[in-house]
């Protein structure tokens, strides 16, 4: 049951990408010019960013990090991210890199994981993560490592209305929301360059 179901999943997400595939024939210009995304950027290749975000850390009172007096780890973040995407059409892939310092009951947390997603509108992008985080806490919590899931979307100028400000700049603005082994909410917002 578990192969059909697995099997029926693949074939429902090839749809689009053999649509792309047909309309990229038909649409395809007669010179050599390198394919294009939406935004003006490279259809395919390697595309590197950066950003900064910030955004809040809540635990669940049952998590690994058990309860002091009674209470729950939680606490503010700043975060730094670094990471690669790797385009294929209207899809993408992606490794991406993160340190956040925390304030409240959270010291640090740090980590890496995988992107997998779409692209949205001009210069959108809607996607699902995965990966490994370490958080240090503090005021006699422990430090922990886990499993880290998350969804996210991130939107470039054209898709809320400020192409005109900024141009194709590779601005784009993210919100993610993250749970580490599911015992906590990590809800983060930012500006990502990429380059």
């Amino acid at each position: 049951m578990k192969k059909i179901a697995l099997l029926a999943a693949v074939m429902v997400a090839a749809i689009p990408v053999a649509g792309f595939a047909q309309d990229a024939a038909v649409d395809a210009p007669t010179t050599s010019a390198p394919a294009t995304a939406p935004d003006g950027t490279r259809a395919f290749g390697i595309e590197p960013y950066f950003g900064v975000m910030g955004g809040y850390d809540s635990y669940d009172r049952r998590s690994k990090f058990g309860s002091i007096n009674d209470g729950k780890m939680e606490g503010a973040l700043i975060q730094g991210v670094v990471g690669v995407n790797v385009p294929v059409g209207p899809v993408f892939a992606g490794v991406e890199g993160n340190v956040a310092k925390g304030f409240g009951d959270i010291d640090w947390e740090y980590g890496v994981k995988g992107r997998l997603g779409a692209r949205a509108g001009e210069s959108g992008m809607v996607y699902a993560t995965a990966g490994y985080e370490w958080v240090n806490g503090k005021h006699g919590y422990s430090d922990q490592h886990d499993w880290i899931y998350g969804l996210g979307v991130e939107a470039g100028p054209k898709d809320i209305g400020l192409g005109g400000l900024t141009g194709n700049s590779g601005l784009r603005l993210r919100f993610e929301v993250d749970t580490f082994d599911f015992d906590s909410i990590r809800p983060m917002a930012g500006v990502i360059a990429h380059f």
